[in-house]
């Protein structure tokens, strides 16, 4: 008859101390893959939140914001574009709001602000609503006030790079207004063009001494208007040494045209539908900007 050994318990082989270094191996080893599968989960969320926000679709607006200073003929261009002919108006102090009509079909909302200092800012309540933004400048006057029209852009240009990623930045055209009250010599080019290299030149140049104040750490409040903040952005650009240049300009594409208008009660050929404004330039940037998905 065979005798079966009993079996000893490996845990009964072992002294005190051994156990004791086992049960701290055996919590270690718990421990570490608890971590290592938060880790994993941690990692696993974060890419499914970065894909998810990747795939969702950036917000943009609908709508045109003119925006500039006083007496630039926002309120005209708003008068033209909605309605057939040219309205009398006068400097604004509230916001116009109207719509008008697309080539393409369809209609667009347009949103005139107020360019008086202490109200012209209520543009950032309609920015995150608007897809495009003119900013209207008078080329007539604008060697004459040319650091006052910067500041003012200085604004936009702020706003519109400081808005959240999750939106897109509206369109931006500078609209150098009134070109047919421009006197340029016959071998300087059209009136239309020499307002616009003027507007550009003046506002690149002003715009410019505003970016070397900030840099130098003089700040812009000594520039413009009383009150104004010294820590504004917006005049980043890629060209060598930062210079400004509304080509290099970082917060995107900066557009140009120049327009005009008859004030007053319609022409014949007006009244027959034949369009004689001046804003064809405008109206083919707004056909573009506006068809672009």
């Amino acid at each position: 008859m065979s005798m079966t050994p009993d079996v000893v318990p490996f845990i009964n082989g072992l002294s005190s101390q051994s156990l004791l270094l086992l049960s701290l191996a055996l919590v270690a080893g718990l421990l570490i893959g608890a971590l290592r599968l938060t880790l994993f989960w941690k990692r696993f969320l974060r890419s499914e939140v970065i894909t998810f926000s990747l795939r969702k679709s950036r917000s943009r607006g609908t709508a045109l914001l003119l925006v500039g200073p006083s007496d630039a003929g926002k309120t005209a261009l708003l008068s033209t574009l909605a309605f057939t002919g040219t309205l009398p108006s006068h400097t604004s102090l509230q916001v116009n709001t109207s719509i008008m009509p697309l080539s393409q079909g369809g209609i667009l909302p347009v949103i005139d602000i107020p360019g008086h200092p202490r109200i012209r800012d209520q543009f950032q309540e309609h920015l995150v609503n608007a897809r495009a933004v003119a900013f209207v400048v008078d080329a007539s006057t604008i060697s004459r006030n040319g650091s006052t029209v910067a500041e003012h852009l200085h604004h936009v240009l702020h706003a519109i790079t400081s808005l959240p990623p999750s939106h897109l930045a509206p369109a931006l055209l500078i609209l150098a207004n009134k070109c047919d009250l421009m006197k340029t010599a016959t071998s300087s080019g059209s009136p239309t063009e020499v307002a616009i290299s003027r507007v550009r030149t003046i506002l690149e140049r002003e715009l410019e001494k505003r970016r070397e104040a900030q840099s130098s750490g003089m700040g812009v409040e000594g520039l413009g208007a009383e009150g104004e903040r010294s820590d504004m952005g917006g005049l980043d650009c890629s060209s060598p040494g930062g210079v400004f240049k509304f080509a290099d300009w970082e917060g995107g594409e900066v557009d140009f045209a120049g327009t005009w208008v008859n004030v007053g009660e319609l022409k014949d050929d007006e009244k027959a539908g034949v369009t004689t404004d001046g804003l064809a330039s405008l109206r083919s940037w707004l056909a573009a900007t506006f068809t672009t998905t």
